[in-house]
């Protein structure tokens, strides 16, 4: 190896699998050296891209705070899926946020702690500065990064409640009974980190209200969530998004096929591309429209529409409501997770359930994950390994 030139080296490394690169960091100094260099950690990144992405699954039931690794590489036409044991960063109780470029953004439950960025291939953390005032409530999360400074940033969208008023008192069947006359007022304030920097920034408040949403979706660089225009009632719903580079919050347009009867709450990137998941309350069929291109409202295709399923996992369970489609299918029992290079869409089920759909053929397969102690309740989050490497972030 040390007489070939250091470019084919690289493109040799780059081609092989995460724990073999780790395992040859202890050969020398200089292999030590070579597996951090930006530029094998990079080009190695751009072949796990190319590939079907992985999952991480954290268990909350019945084992809780345990990560596993699900890995669509092996062949899986029999709908089993090997996932294994991820090893665990030094947290005793923590939610799993979201994932970025192979890292993982992690919320402890404990206030004490905060968030911190975890790469459960090299086993790098690194815990992040806790906010002065700590919120009332956490309204949203975002994990990022920015091309433009080569920087990662969290943000985080916390909401206060306020009543507006003093309340009186009214007198029936001689019981004293406090009514409040006053509405409540929901105040959102942002505040956003650079990793690598001692402290949060205030970037003021939000004219509008987002909704917790359980994936992120990250496409050009922006962050985005479904919301509320006015913030201190429900009304229709549209999508804002957030630049990392710009630190500016902006509206996406919407597909025009929303409106009061034909809603949604659930966005997802599908191959590099905005989707947002669309449903009717009478009807049973669930559409994903996909943004081809970015930022154009004429853009919005109706690409897939999913009939019902119920997946045999929640059919064992003998809940009424599982076995009637037509009580099953409310808006959050299903999400999509991700579009697979087969074309074929995987989909997650209360929690408990992941499937493949298959639009060609309108079909779908349970996956087995098959592993002694998987979860019977988790949390799941698309994922792309990588060697990316928290202590070279550096301090901006």
């Amino acid at each position: 190896m040390e007489r070939l030139p250091q470019e084919i080296v690289i493109d040799i490394l780059s081609r092989l699998p995460i724990p073999s690169l780790l395992q040859s960091k202890s050969v020398c100094r200089a292999w030590h050296s070579l597996i951090r260099d930006p530029v094998l950690v990079n080009k190695h990144f751009r072949h796990m891209v190319e590939n079907d992405p992985s999952f991480i699954l954290k268990s909350n039931h019945p084992i809780q705070n345990q990560l596993y690794l699900g890995d669509f590489a092996a062949d899986q036409n029999d709908g089993n899926v090997i996932t294994r044991k991820l090893p665990m960063p030094p947290l005793l109780n923590f939610r799993l946020v979201s994932s970025c470029n192979g890292l993982l953004c992690l919320r402890a439950s404990s206030r004490s702690f905060g968030l911190c960025v975890y790469n459960p291939f090299t086993r790098d953390y690194t815990e992040l500065p806790k906010l002065t005032k700590y919120p009332s409530h956490v309204g949203v999360l975002g994990f990022g990064f920015d091309p433009t400074t080569n920087k990662y940033k969290v943000v985080q969208i916390s909401c206060d409640q306020r009543r507006i008023g003093r309340p009186f008192h009214v007198i029936a069947r001689s019981a004293l009974l406090q009514t409040q006359a006053a509405t409540t007022s929901i105040e959102s304030s942002v505040h956003i980190l650079t990793v690598g920097s001692p402290a949060w920034r205030n970037l003021g408040s939000l004219p509008f209200r987002c909704m917790w949403q359980r994936s992120q979706v990250l496409v050009n660089g922006k962050l985005h969530w479904v919301s509320y225009p006015d913030r201190q009632k429900a009304t229709e719903l549209i999508i804002t998004s957030f630049d990392l580079a710009t630190e500016q919050f902006q509206d996406v347009p919407r597909p025009d096929c929303i409106n009061l009867t034909r809603r949604f709450d659930q966005l997802v990137v599908l191959r590099g591309c905005l989707a947002a998941v669309s449903y009717h309350d009478d009807n049973e069929q669930l559409e994903i429209w996909v943004m081809k291109e970015y930022g154009l409202n004429e853009s919005w295709v109706k690409e897939f529409s999913i009939g019902t399923y119920i997946p045999q996992i929640l059919q064992q369970n003998g809940h009424e409501s599982f076995n009637n489609p037509r009580f099953y299918f409310p808006k959050r029992c299903i999400r999509v997770l991700c579009l697979l290079r087969s074309g074929e869409i995987l989909l997650e089920h209360r929690e408990k359930a992941l499937v493949v759909y298959d639009p060609r053929c309108g079909t779908f397969k349970d996956l087995q994950l098959t592993f002694q102690g998987i979860p019977k309740s988790f949390k799941v989050v698309v994922h792309v390994a990588s060697l990316k490497w928290i202590d070279s972030f550096g301090n901006t």
